[in-house]
């Protein structure tokens, strides 16, 4: 059975087309919903369909192992607070678990998953407050007061996960209970937050996007209004300073003063997509422009080679300009999925494909690094040195976050499962969009397009491909009008070298815009054969080194591909010989340093003695650590760099 059979109440023509979670009402481009791509068999259906059979459930499992789930019935039971279980910001794993069930029903729909889903709805909705407050952690007798402290308490930002979750659901399916919460929740906030209330925001945002979105949903305008206060407040210095600095969560420089995203990764993040939808809606090119001013010198200066971001562990934080060492690399998974939203906001308002450049390499270097191949064990963080082996954690265990020599099955903070749940079950989303003329792909993958034009022009397609093991894209014209209408194509700025239908073509965009009939095809060839990649000289951590890229696909070197008791150290790269494809895999040549066990680790510069020549195998960076415990690096010194 399928979602058409729960018979869903229309909202504005999202509920036939999927929904999507991101629909700002102007822009350049306009995304398609769920159901006008759908994924076929490859790289990426594998894993939404694993997400769907697994993840899911391995989350609701440990929500309520965890007593995260308990936490809104004893809430309702009048048990806290000493039935409480979990962070401040518990509620919020729950939040995202709905929000990924709504995208999921909205894609294929179930009748067990839907069941399961208003199973918990229920239980969230019993523990809200007659004024719309939700939160487990706050406000009842024993508790500390609502509001008391803004700088760590995540209460505006658990509404804002709240808020996506049912603004998820409206665009699948419609009115129900989970929305009608959202609704109630986002007047709560504007009556306390308003112009006349609480002059602050949230130490982490989220809720300037989730307001916005649930504008777009209802046509409310107080949630934009109030979203947009929130805007304009972060950086007036409205929270007390901490230890980080008020830096830390955005409040030491207006959102328009800004040259640079810093701070806490995720929160600086997740507040410039909530700007750049607080610019789009209002018309305010100078917000648009100050963010998009900001994702180019982030880019530029403090994105490590996968796309993660974030160097410091201490307080999940950008490190300054070119500090990104990869033994070091914080490189959050929750990050790059605020940096995912982020730049798709961007693209969407802009039509830049530097944009969607970025995306596909966060997609297939950490969106894709995180989970296991059976989705229930994730990593938190990214390194890009692993040193040590590993110890994989127990399948009922619940480790720190920041342990990342294996994947875990759960996390004390496990913000990351979710995050991806909710991505993955969204992630066609972000292979196309259409504008007046025509229809825009950005990522490649197999998938079926089918859409309509504003002025009612339908058009349908079908992308075949292997990408990203082969660079062949076939794009085969399923149904057309019978007027001109344009086919724009991605070509990634890596791509230097690729030909549409046997012509050369520059990276960037390629329009072709002629009458299609059905059964035309358009073939798009990107040269995905392994490159060598070198680093920036400013990147000191990297000086000597280069990196294995193939296509999009970043590569790394495992210790269970060397010899046996070959250190990774003792590996230096000769750059004169070229990467190659080889049986599945990237071969490189290089040569064995003997590692001297002296008295000193210092001495005068000099030939490696005795350097044995070697072949090494590299491996996709998003399949390390699937094979059991290793030592891993991505950047490779150089034989005599220096």
């Amino acid at each position: 059975m399928t979602i058409d059979e729960i018979q869903p109440i229309a909202t504005g023509g999202w509920t036939q087309r999927g929904g999507t979670p991101t629909a700002p009402s102007r822009g350049l481009l306009r995304p398609l919903g769920l159901r006008e791509v759908t994924l076929r068999t490859g790289f990426w259906q594998r894993r939404q369909d694993v997400n769907r059979s697994a993840s899911l459930a391995h989350i609701e499992h440990w929500l309520e192992r965890a007593g995260w789930l308990g936490n809104f019935d004893a809430a309702g039971d009048g048990r806290l607070p000493g039935a409480r279980r979990g962070r401040e910001f518990a509620d919020t794993e729950v939040y995202k678990l709905l929000e990924a069930m709504a995208w999921e029903l909205g894609r294929a729909g179930d009748l067990e998953l839907d069941a399961r889903y208003r199973a918990i709805v229920r239980r969230v909705a019993a523990a809200q407050e007659p004024d719309g407050y939700l939160n487990t952690n706050f406000g009842r007798p024993g508790q500390r007061p609502r509001y008391s402290d803004l700088e760590w308490g995540h209460e505006l930002y658990s509404f804002g996960h709240l808020i996506q979750a049912g603004v998820a659901r409206a665009r699948t399916f419609g009115a129900d209970e989970l929305v009608d919460v959202a609704v109630r929740a986002a007047d709560h906030v504007c009556d306390v937050f308003g112009p006349d209330g609480i002059a602050s925001v949230c130490g982490h945002p989220e809720i300037e996007p989730a307001l916005v979105e649930l504008y777009r949903v209802t046509g409310e305008r107080r949630y934009l209004e109030q979203a947009e206060l929130f805007i304009d407040r972060r950086g007036r210095r409205v929270l007390a300073d901490i230890e980080f600095g008020r830096s830390y969560f955005q409040d030491d420089v207006p959102v328009r003063a800004a040259e640079v995203l810093r701070g806490h990764a995720v929160r600086a993040t997740y507040l410039a997509a909530g700007a750049v939808d607080v610019a789009v809606e209002t018309g305010d090119t100078e917000l648009l422009d100050a963010v998009a001013r900001q994702w180019r010198a982030t880019v530029a200066r403090r994105t490590y080679i996968t796309g993660g971001i974030g160097s410091r562990h201490q307080d999940e934080a950008f490190g300054d300009d070119f500090v990104l060492p990869p033994d070091r690399a914080y490189s959050e998974t929750c990050a790059s999925v605020g940096s995912v939203m982020l730049s798709w906001r961007l693209l969407l308002a802009q039509g830049d494909a530097r944009y969607a450049d970025l995306i596909e390499r966060i997609l297939f270097n950490v969106v894709a690094t995180s989970p296991s191949d059976d989705g229930t064990r994730f990593f938190y963080t990214n390194t890009l040195h692993q040193r040590v082996l590993g110890t994989e954690p127990a399948a009922d265990t619940l480790v720190p976050r920041a342990s990342s020599t294996m994947r875990a099955p759960w996390f004390e903070v496990s913000c990351c499962p979710t995050n991806l749940a909710r991505t993955f079950a969204g992630l066609a989303a972000y292979v196309a969009t259409s504008d007046d003329d025509g229809v825009q792909l950005h990522q490649y993958a197999a998938a079926r397009v089918r859409t309509a034009l504003p002025d009612g022009r339908e058009i349908g397609c079908e992308i075949e491909t292997a990408y990203p093991a082969d660079g062949r894209i076939t794009v085969r014209i399923t149904e057309a009008p019978d007027t001109p209408w344009t086919l724009t194509l991605r070509v990634p700025h890596w791509a230097t070298g690729a030909t549409l239908d046997g012509a050369a073509v520059p990276t960037g965009q390629v329009r072709v815009r002629r009458r299609f009939s059905p059964g035309d095809t358009v073939v798009l060839d990107l040269p995905v054969r392994p490159r060598f990649t070198a680093p920036d000289p400013r990147i000191d951590s990297v000086r000597g080194c280069v990196a294995v890229e193939r296509g999009p696909v970043v590569h790394c070197v495992e210790s269970v591909d060397l010899p046996p008791h070959v250190p990774l150290e003792a590996l230096l790269l000769d750059p004169s010989i070229a990467p190659e494809d080889r049986d599945g895999a990237v071969v490189v040549a290089g040569r064995l340093a003997p590692l001297p066990d002296g008295e000193w680790p210092y001495g005068t510069p000099a030939p490696e003695p005795g350097a044995e020549p070697l072949e090494v195998t590299l491996r996709p960076y998003h399949d390390w650590a699937s094979r059991g415990p290793s030592t891993m690096r991505v950047w490779l010194p150089l034989i005599n760099a220096g």
